[in-house]
């Protein structure tokens, strides 16, 4: 809320109710415009996943929550055995500042379904999320902040004055620099 009071030049304390409920707001945007939740979670949680085979490669994929800390992480199969023979992907994505998205299995998934040929899910335990926000994701987020300060004077969605020129009208969308800001940063969850 500091950096959101500091970024708007609230220098009282008049507002801080409003501007708690902005960033949770703001938090919330970000979070449903890209796909993913930045932050990470402690301590460990166990996640489940259905993974899913590609006959291109010949391995199961299998789409995980973001990771970016794999100090830890243990997957196990529907037998309660553990996974060891899997990469993660995208390859690069650590040395560009990004997370992990999914597995690709080489070896351990398990029993299948005989009725469908599909592997039973799998469980992962690991510190979930981003190890920090990246910078871009911050700077929209102080962006569509301070759209709902403004917004909160202007009831109508209109700020301005016709009179004098300046009216602008605030749409009932997120800031274009926002999504601008976040781009990198969306994920894409495909349906197979």
């Amino acid at each position: 809320m500091a950096t959101l009071k500091n970024y708007i030049k609230v220098t009282n304390d008049d507002d801080d109710v409003f501007m708690a409920l902005w960033v949770t707001a703001v938090s919330r945007n970000v979070d449903d415009y890209c796909g993913r939740q930045f932050g990470s979670v402690t301590p460990v949680e166990e996640r489940t996943y259905t993974p899913e085979y590609d006959r291109r490669t010949g391995k199961w994929v299998v789409e995980i929550d973001d990771l970016q800390n794999t100090t830890g992480v243990a997957f196990t199969n529907s037998d309660d055995v553990a996974i060891t023979d899997y990469t993660f992907e995208p390859v690069n994505a650590l040395v560009k500042g990004m997370v992990y998205e999914r597995i690709i299995v080489n070896s351990g998934i398990g029993s299948c379904n005989s009725l469908t040929g599909a592997a039973n899910d799998i469980t992962g335990s690991a510190l979930w999320g981003w190890t920090a926000v990246p910078s871009s994701v911050s700077v929209g987020a102080l962006l569509q902040g301070n759209r709902l300060k403004a917004r909160r004077n202007s009831p109508f969605g209109i700020a301005g004055s016709p009179t004098e020129g300046s009216e602008i009208r605030l749409l009932a969308q997120l800031d274009p620099d926002f999504k601008t800001a976040l781009k990198p940063y969306r994920r894409n969850w495909w349906a197979r």
